[in-house]
């Protein structure tokens, strides 16, 4: 049995578009271009809007991250 609790669990904040692009220093065409192209972090589309779960951002920065040298 796991040791957590349903009361331990919190959501995966969702990230616009504005927050990914500002955290990134890209503009927000950037993001949109690669989302199209498959290409960046994974997005959600909600609606007609794009949204980025914050552990999906940091996963794609760890993943293309320059080793140390």
């Amino acid at each position: 049995m796991s040791a957590s609790t349903a009361g331990d669990w919190r959501p995966d904040p969702l990230l616009t578009i504005e927050d990914v692009a500002d955290w990134l220093g890209k503009p927000k065409n950037t993001l949109y271009a690669w989302h199209s192209r498959g290409k960046g972090p994974r997005a959600i589309r909600v609606g007609n809007t794009l949204r980025y779960r914050r552990s999906e951002v940091e996963r794609w920065l760890d993943a293309h991250t320059d080793p140390e040298r």
